[in-house]
């Protein structure tokens, strides 16, 4: 079980994230993570914690790249089911380009099948977990012209087990 949470509107969305992530802690021991969009530039920022929630919270005290305007974020905290608890396998998870963000409750039951192929495609991995997929689907849809929207719906259908993103 994870806890996931997500803010879009006028105020500085890191604060916001960490309060919702405090009600959800219970959800996920194993890491916590966040990625806010800079509201300046198109600058994804990802910040992830092995273990409690308060480790993250100590990791932003330190990040020293937190953009000064960030009204558009997501966050999480982990109950691990693929791949080890980690910093690495914390989500949010990105594709290679760092540019798409995703955080995932469930279990994508055809993951090792989407990553072997997406491996034969030239896609590169660096997590143990499921939900890696699916950001690497989504910029393959991206490539192949669709809209960022049509990408999402194409990943999804492809998507086997019993999820939420």
């Amino acid at each position: 079980m994870c806890g996931i949470v997500g803010y879009v509107g006028q105020q500085n969305v890191s604060d916001i994230l960490l309060q919702g992530l405090r009600k959800l802690e219970y959800r996920g021991y194993d890491s916590a993570g966040i990625a806010l969009l800079d509201s300046t530039r198109p600058d994804l920022h990802r910040i992830r914690a092995e273990g409690k929630l308060c480790n993250l919270e100590l990791k932003l005290k330190t990040y020293t790249d937190l953009p000064p305007l960030s009204t558009l974020g997501i966050g999480h905290t982990r109950w691990a089911t693929h791949g080890r608890p980690s910093e690495g396998n914390a989500h949010p998870h990105t594709d290679e380009s760092q540019r798409i963000a995703v955080i995932q409750n469930g279990i994508i039951e055809n993951y090792r099948d989407l990553r072997q192929d997406l491996r034969s495609q030239g896609y590169r991995f660096v997590t143990e977990t499921d939900t890696e997929v699916i950001p690497h689907l989504v910029r393959h849809g991206l490539q192949q012209g669709l809209t960022l929207f049509e990408a999402a719906l194409k990943t999804i259908e492809q998507l086997r087990g019993a999820f939420a993103i």
